[in-house]
């Protein structure tokens, strides 16, 4: 993936607190059920922290029970990129911003319709925008 953005390790590690820089530049995972966003419930776009692109939106959240925030669809399909990740020996699909590269979670088939897929996304990774 060619990102948009590019930005040293200096210029990400001054721009981002410790935990958004260890999920979205290291591809780091918050643990389950302590993210800002899991029971979030104010209506709005969840940007990514690193680069502001709108990424997914509040009316695709749902309580998957995973201890992340979920989504079975971004705000635009390009919004996202996703790839292969076999680390951990698991085979996982990774999803990051199409801008900034950034790692966001990973997206699983066991979401609900209409798309049944299941977006977990860490809340480190997302700022919550309830002004759009």
């Amino acid at each position: 993936m060619a990102n948009k953005i590019q930005k040293s390790d200096a210029e990400w590690r001054t721009e981002l607190t410790p935990a958004q820089y260890h999920v979205l530049r290291e591809k780091g995972t918050e643990r389950a059920f302590t993210g800002e966003y899991e029971h979030e419930k104010t209506a709005g776009t969840y940007r990514c922290a690193g680069c502001g692109k709108a990424l997914f939106r509040s009316e695709e959240k749902f309580e998957s029970g995973s201890g992340w925030p979920s989504f079975y669809a971004p705000a635009e399909e390009k919004a996202v990129a996703t790839e292969g990740d076999t680390s951990y020996g698991m085979q996982r699909t990774e999803v990051m911003c199409s801008d900034c590269g950034g790692h966001l979670g990973h997206v699983f088939p066991d979401g609900p319709r209409p798309t049944g897929l299941r977006y977990c996304i860490n809340s480190a990774a997302l700022k919550l925008d309830p002004s759009s």
